[in-house]
């Protein structure tokens, strides 16, 4: 696995781009010098352990023959106030789920997406309270 990053402007404005060409815009936030050109690195790790779930859950219902119609993350993540670095110290996961689901089936997959199968909640995991609950809309 490989990531090149290249700045783009006499800021903080960067993209990521990986073996395949697939681009992510990076800057910093207003306070530091940042122009909103892009997510910021810790929103990037917010966006790595839901998207790593999301892919765990999608294939579990799979395996499981649910009818997942659509899935949205919503991640809150609280970082230590005051420190430097400030690594996070909660992170929730609140899962949207739509679709003919069987809520039991829908917590076992959630439970070893979080738990067990991905890599970026096991690496967070170490710093942080990691939580989540789920709703399900029947289309």
């Amino acid at each position: 696995m490989k990531i090149e990053i290249n700045r783009k402007n006499k800021a903080y404005h960067m993209e990521a781009s990986n073996e395949d060409g697939n681009i992510v815009s990076i800057d910093g936030s207003p306070a530091i010098g940042g122009e909103g050109k892009g997510v910021r690195p810790m929103q990037l790790l917010l966006a790595g352990i839901g998207s790593c779930s999301a892919i765990d859950v999608i294939s579990i219902l799979k395996k499981q023959k649910q009818e997942l119609e659509d899935i949205k993350i919503t991640i809150d993540g609280d970082r230590e106030p005051g420190a430097v670095p400030a690594v996070f110290t909660k992170i929730h996961l609140h899962f949207h789920l739509v679709g003919k689901l069987d809520s039991k089936k829908v917590e076992r997959a959630l439970k070893l997406s979080v738990d067990q199968y991905c890599s970026v909640a096991k690496m967070l995991e170490k710093t942080a309270e990691i939580s989540y609950d789920y709703s399900i809309a029947e289309k």
